[in-house]
């Protein structure tokens, strides 16, 4: 009997059009598909709804993968891949396996030989990479930062010396409604020439993605609280 398939797919960062920014050809492999791994299960539900799944919702098979979740459950989640079926992974937003604990099963699935087929579609990421201006040739995503407030400074400082001596770009995330506070300590300790992007509510039609020094910055502050946000220091190649 031929094994299954992994597929990777991608969903929309926020409340749009999936039209927009999902190709058609993952909504025809949706539609192969009866189960899923998936972040939240409501979530993965709307989306798969909102991406034209034509299977009655009711009728898929869900696996939940979260901080909470018993790793040794992992493997269970696979079994019907070594039967011939394929399944299914979703993120909460963009795609899964980048900042997002379907990593784990990737991982697994490596381990086990199992084909694993990652689709097109949105990463906040890299889409907020390619419209930085930034060095795209080297670059890091450090994921989030400290929460206690020395801590993050510290960090902030790190990665914008980093961004200068290595020519690298520093790309990091903060929780939405702790944005205004991330951006308070980005231009309260950072010097006034670093390059910093703010790339928010990306795909959306609320989208910022603007790059500009810190001093800018300081003069036209912008309302981030409770929206998606990309932070990235900028080596200033290109600009």
């Amino acid at each position: 009997m031929t094994s299954g398939k992994l597929y990777l797919i991608p969903v929309p960062l926020g409340e749009n059009n999936p039209e927009e920014v999902i190709p058609g050809f993952n909504v025809a492999v949706i539609n192969t598909l009866g189960e899923f791994i998936v972040e939240d299960l409501r979530t993965a539900r709307r989306h798969l709804k909102l991406m034209g799944m034509k299977k009655p919702i009711e009728s898929l098979i869900f696996h939940e993968v979260g901080k909470h979740t018993n790793p040794d459950l992992y493997l269970s989640y696979l079994k019907n891949i070594f039967q011939g079926e394929s399944i299914g992974v979703l993120s909460d937003a963009g795609c899964p396996g980048v900042a997002d604990p379907g990593a784990a099963i990737v991982a697994l699935a490596h381990q086990k030989n199992i084909q694993v087929v990652p689709l097109t579609g949105p990463s906040s990421i890299l889409l907020s990479l390619m419209a930085s201006g930034s060095n795209g040739q080297q670059f890091c995503f450090h994921g989030y930062l400290p929460k206690e407030r020395p801590d993050r400074i510290r960090r902030i400082k790190e990665l914008e010396k980093q961004a200068t001596q290595l020519r690298q770009t520093q790309i990091f995330i903060e929780t939405p409604f702790r944005n205004d506070h991330m951006l308070e300590d980005l231009l309260r300790e950072c010097k006034d020439q670093t390059l910093l992007c703010i790339a928010c509510d990306i795909t959306l039609p609320s989208q910022l993605i603007q790059t500009q020094s810190i001093d800018n910055w300081k003069k036209n502050k912008p309302e981030l609280h409770k929206r998606p946000c990309v932070f990235l220091f900028c080596t200033g190649e290109q600009l």
